[in-house]
C-alpha cells in the first residue's frame, strides 16, 4: 500500500496519556526530518488547544472537511514544522450527522486520500468506541495504544482489542494491526513494575521498548501549547519520546 502511513492513537480510558503521545511523536517524527499531518479526532479538542490553537477562531477544521463543507487543503494549517487539522466543539455533532450516511465508517478514509507531501499521518481519537474512532480504526495503517501502568488501565484493553478486531473484519482487511505504548511509568512503584511485566508477557513484541516515564514536564507542556520538545527539551520526557520516535522509524525504515 502506497501514501502516508496512518496512525490512530486510541485507548477507551481517558487519562491515559493518548493525546500527549500523539501530539509528542508526531513533533518528534517531524523533528527527525518526517513529513508529518497531525488530525485532531476528538470532539474536546484537547490536542488543538496542546498546539497552542483557540478553537473557537478556526475556520476550517476536522469537522468541515468530513462533511464535505471546505476542502482538505485550506484546513490544513502549518505548525511546528508539521501539518494540523484541528478540531473544534462541532466535531461533537458529526456521529449523529454521519449516521445515516452511506459507507458512513469510511469517511474520513476517502478524505485522506487527497493528502499529499506527507510520509506519517497521526490521528487522536476521542475516548470512545463511536463512529468517529470507527473511522480512524478504518482509515488508519496501525494503532498505537497508549496504556498506564495500573490496573483498571490494563483491565479496559479487552474492548478496545475487540473493537480493532470488530473493524478488521467489517471495513479494513489490510489493517488496523496495534502497538502499545507503556505511559506514566514510575519504576519506583511495585504495582508499576507488576503491570508492566504482565503487559510485555501478554502482548510480547507489540509493546514498544521505550518507556514514556511519569515526568512532571510532560504533564504541563500542553498548558503551554508546547511540545516537550519545546517545553523542557532535556527533561526526560522529552528523552523518552525522542527514543520512541526512533523505534517507530526503525519499524518503518523505507518511510
Amino acid at each position: 500500500m502506497s501514501g502516508p502511513y496512518i496512525i490512530a492513537f486510541c485507548n477507551q480510558k481517558g487519562g491515559v496519556g493518548k493525546t500527549t503521545c500523539a501530539l509528542n511523536i508526531a513533533v518528534g517524527l517531524s523533528l527527525l526530518k518526517k513529513k508529518v499531518l497531525v488530525i485532531d479526532l476528538d470532539p474536546q479538542a484537547h490536542l488543538t488547544y496542546s498546539l497552542g490553537l483557540d478553537a473557537h477562531d478556526l475556520k476550517g477544521t476536522i469537522y468541515s472537511v468530513i462533511k464535505g463543507t471546505v476542502p482538505l487543503a485550506p484546513a490544513i494549517l502549518a505548525l511546528k514544522g508539521m501539518k494540523v487539522l484541528p478540531a473544534n466543539l462541532e466535531l461533537a455533532r458529526l456521529e449523529t450527522e454521519m449516521a445515516g450516511l452511506p459507507e458512513k465508517e469510511s469517511i474520513l478514509k476517502k478524505r485522506l486520500t487527497e493528502v499529499s507531501d506527507v510520509q506519517y499521518i497521526i490521528i487522536d481519537c476521542p475516548p470512545a468506541s463511536g463512529l468517529l474512532t470507527v473511522n480512524a480504526l478504518t482509515a488508519c495503517r496501525e494503532v498505537f495504544i497508549p496504556l498506564q501502568m495500573e490496573f483498571l488501565a490494563l483491565k479496559g484493553m479487552g474492548r478496545l482489542l475487540t473493537l480493532i478486531e470488530d473493524v478488521k473484519k467489517q471495513y479494513n482487511h489490510n489493517a488496523p494491526t496495534y502497538r502499545i505504548i507503556p505511559t506514566r511509568y514510575d519504576a519506583r512503584k511495585r504495582l508499576n513494575n507488576a503491570i508492566m511485566d504482565k503487559v510485555r508477557e501478554r502482548f510480547g513484541d507489540r509493546v514498544f521498548k521505550a518507556v514514556i516515564r511519569e515526568n512532571i514536564a510532560v504533564a504541563e507542556a500542553p498548558s503551554f501549547g508546547l511540545s516537550i520538545f519545546e517545553y523542557a527539551p532535556k527533561s526526560h520526557g522529552a528523552e523518552d519520546y525522542f527514543a520512541l520516535c526512533r523505534e517507530i522509524l526503525r519499524k518503518r525504515p523505507a518511510l
